[in-house]
């Protein structure tokens, strides 16, 4: 039997964009990596063509924890032909070819939305010889590494290195807090509570994010996997404070429901 281990990943940037559903002229971001964002990352990183099977990289599976949310950005702009002619239709003609719009239409507007700020620690646990090669990759890319797209450059190092064998929940929990500096100041209490998600087979929700290829040729698929929502309660690195009234303040019991806001 191949053993397994865990490898841990710290995804920061001024800017994120995990794609969702949404097409065209409006694209969206899902509030956290995505599977076949962070499967593209290590391909990029091996130096994978776009045709190139992923099938290895498959079976990994996924733990994001959520250290800091970020806020979202709405990147809008309008463009136009710099020939001064109207616009390409969506539609095409019998011969194949994009017809102009009609009536013709010169200014369109496009709407691109981002996290700033944005901190997650994603594990990925698989195979060891496997993760061992993808580890070097993150560390001596083929190809620039992106936090979802292209324009999202990570900050810092994106590997932390390898964990023993553990389950995704531990493997997460045993990573510590790596919010920014900004971020950490606003805490007070010795625990921070932050939101996770990890593929479980046994998991009550689906995530629709599972890419069978991204040769643009033939356009990607996406498959389902099963994932679970859960807490983890991560040191703070605070010395314990008492109130002047011996009570114990809000802040250390149970998580803060304000954590999701960046609050």
């Amino acid at each position: 039997m191949t053993e397994h281990a865990v490898l841990i990943l710290r995804l920061a940037g001024p800017l994120q964009s995990w794609g969702g559903p949404s097409r065209y002229n409006r694209r969206e971001t899902q509030p956290q990596p995505t599977k076949s964002g962070l499967l593209g990352l290590l391909a990029a990183a091996e130096g994978r063509p776009r045709e190139a099977s992923i099938n290895d990289l498959l079976d990994l599976r996924l733990g994001v924890r959520v250290d800091q949310p970020g806020s979202l950005l709405r990147d809008y702009h309008t463009f136009s032909d710099h020939r001064g002619v109207p616009l390409p239709s969506a539609k095409v003609n019998a011969k194949g070819v994009q017809a102009k719009t009609s009536p013709a239409k010169y200014t369109g507007v496009t709407q691109r939305f981002y996290l700033q700020d944005a901190v997650f620690i994603a594990a990925l646990r698989g195979p060891a010889p496997l993760l061992e090669r993808l580890e070097h990759a993150v560390r001596h890319p083929v190809y620039p590494l992106a936090l979802g797209r292209r324009s999202c450059p990570p900050t810092g190092p994106v590997s932390l290195g390898l964990q023993a064998d553990a389950a995704l929940a531990d493997a997460l929990a045993a990573v510590p807090w790596k919010a920014s500096a900004h971020r950490r100041s606003q805490i007070q209490a010795t625990h921070v509570t932050l939101e996770a998600t990890v593929e479980d087979p046994a998991g009550d929700q689906l995530a629709t994010d599972v890419p069978d290829t991204y040769d643009l040729k033939t356009g990607t698929l996406f498959g389902r996997r099963a994932v679970r929502h859960l807490w983890i309660a991560v040191p703070t690195g605070q010395q314990t404070k008492e109130p002047a009234d011996g009570k114990a303040s809000p802040a250390t019991l149970g998580h803060d429901p304000f954590a999701l806001l960046g609050w």
